[in-house]
Protein backbone atom coordinates (compact mmCIF):
# COMPACT_ATOMS: atom_id res chain seq x y z
CA UNK A 1 0.00 0.00 0.00
CA UNK A 2 1.02 3.60 -0.57
CA UNK A 3 0.38 6.68 1.51
CA UNK A 4 -2.19 8.80 -0.32
CA UNK A 5 -2.56 11.61 2.19
CA UNK A 6 -1.43 12.91 5.57
CA UNK A 7 -3.21 15.53 7.66
CA UNK A 8 -2.43 17.13 11.01
CA UNK A 9 -4.43 19.61 13.07
CA UNK A 10 -4.36 21.18 16.52
CA UNK A 11 -7.19 22.70 18.54
CA UNK A 12 -7.07 24.99 21.58
CA UNK A 13 -9.33 23.19 24.09
CA UNK A 14 -10.48 26.31 25.98
CA UNK A 15 -11.31 28.15 22.77
CA UNK A 16 -13.19 25.11 21.46
CA UNK A 17 -15.12 24.81 24.75
CA UNK A 18 -16.07 28.49 24.52
CA UNK A 19 -17.35 27.95 20.97
CA UNK A 20 -19.51 25.04 22.16
CA UNK A 21 -20.91 27.15 25.01
CA UNK A 22 -21.55 30.15 22.77
CA UNK A 23 -23.20 28.05 20.05
CA UNK A 24 -24.84 24.97 21.63
CA UNK A 25 -26.11 23.60 18.29
CA UNK A 26 -22.49 23.36 17.11
CA UNK A 27 -22.08 20.05 18.96
CA UNK A 28 -24.82 18.42 16.85
CA UNK A 29 -23.40 19.87 13.61
CA UNK A 30 -19.91 18.52 14.27
CA UNK A 31 -20.38 15.24 16.12
CA UNK A 32 -22.40 12.07 15.76
CA UNK A 33 -24.30 10.87 18.86
CA UNK A 34 -21.54 8.45 19.86
CA UNK A 35 -19.03 11.31 19.96
CA UNK A 36 -21.16 14.19 21.28
CA UNK A 37 -21.28 13.16 24.94
CA UNK A 38 -17.52 12.92 25.41
CA UNK A 39 -15.54 15.41 27.55
CA UNK A 40 -14.50 18.65 25.86
CA UNK A 41 -10.82 17.58 25.56
CA UNK A 42 -11.92 14.50 23.67
CA UNK A 43 -14.28 16.55 21.48
CA UNK A 44 -11.48 18.97 20.64
CA UNK A 45 -9.24 16.05 19.63
CA UNK A 46 -12.04 14.58 17.51
CA UNK A 47 -12.61 17.94 15.83
CA UNK A 48 -8.87 18.10 15.10
CA UNK A 49 -9.13 14.58 13.62
CA UNK A 50 -11.94 15.64 11.29
CA UNK A 51 -9.90 18.68 10.19
CA UNK A 52 -6.81 16.48 9.70
CA UNK A 53 -8.88 14.02 7.66
CA UNK A 54 -10.15 16.81 5.41
CA UNK A 55 -6.56 17.95 4.87
CA UNK A 56 -5.42 14.40 4.09
CA UNK A 57 -8.21 14.15 1.51
CA UNK A 58 -7.06 17.40 -0.12
CA UNK A 59 -9.89 19.48 1.39
CA UNK A 60 -12.47 18.78 -1.31
CA UNK A 61 -15.61 20.92 -1.11
CA UNK A 62 -18.87 19.49 0.19
CA UNK A 63 -17.63 17.29 3.04
CA UNK A 64 -20.05 16.86 5.94
CA UNK A 65 -18.60 16.85 9.47
CA UNK A 66 -21.10 14.11 10.38
CA UNK A 67 -19.79 11.81 7.65
CA UNK A 68 -16.57 11.24 9.63
CA UNK A 69 -16.73 9.71 13.08
CA UNK A 70 -13.96 8.87 15.52
CA UNK A 71 -14.94 5.71 17.38
CA UNK A 72 -13.03 4.07 20.19
CA UNK A 73 -12.28 0.38 19.93
CA UNK A 74 -12.54 -1.78 23.09
CA UNK A 75 -8.74 -1.57 23.34
CA UNK A 76 -8.99 2.24 23.56
CA UNK A 77 -7.54 2.75 20.09
CA UNK A 78 -9.31 5.44 18.03
CA UNK A 79 -10.59 4.52 14.58
CA UNK A 80 -12.17 6.57 11.79
CA UNK A 81 -15.51 5.56 10.32
CA UNK A 82 -16.16 7.20 6.96
CA UNK A 83 -19.57 7.51 5.31
CA UNK A 84 -21.44 9.63 2.79
CA UNK A 85 -19.49 12.60 1.42
CA UNK A 86 -16.27 11.67 3.22
CA UNK A 87 -16.42 8.04 2.06
CA UNK A 88 -17.01 9.23 -1.52
CA UNK A 89 -13.96 11.53 -1.36
CA UNK A 90 -11.84 8.72 0.10
CA UNK A 91 -13.04 6.27 -2.56
CA UNK A 92 -12.24 8.79 -5.32
CA UNK A 93 -8.63 8.87 -4.06
CA UNK A 94 -8.43 5.09 -3.74
CA UNK A 95 -8.24 5.08 0.06
CA UNK A 96 -8.30 1.57 1.50
CA UNK A 97 -7.30 2.37 5.07
CA UNK A 98 -7.44 5.46 7.31
CA UNK A 99 -5.32 5.73 10.45
CA UNK A 100 -5.80 8.31 13.22
CA UNK A 101 -3.85 9.30 16.31
CA UNK A 102 -5.29 11.69 18.92
CA UNK A 103 -3.69 13.54 21.79
CA UNK A 104 -4.52 16.29 24.25
CA UNK A 105 -2.28 17.90 26.85
CA UNK A 106 -1.60 21.35 28.29
CA UNK A 107 -4.79 22.78 26.78
CA UNK A 108 -4.07 21.66 23.22
CA UNK A 109 -5.70 18.77 21.35
CA UNK A 110 -4.09 17.35 18.23
CA UNK A 111 -4.67 14.68 15.63
CA UNK A 112 -2.80 13.06 12.77
CA UNK A 113 -4.50 11.16 9.94
CA UNK A 114 -2.72 8.92 7.42
CA UNK A 115 -4.59 7.58 4.40
CA UNK A 116 -3.38 4.47 2.57
CA UNK A 117 -4.40 3.02 -0.74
Amino acid sequence: MAILGVGHDVCDVARFAASLERTPELRARLFRPGEATRPVESLAARFAAKEALAKALGAPPGLSWLDAEVVTEPSGRPRLELRGTVRAAADALGVVSAHVSLSHDAGIASAVVVLEG
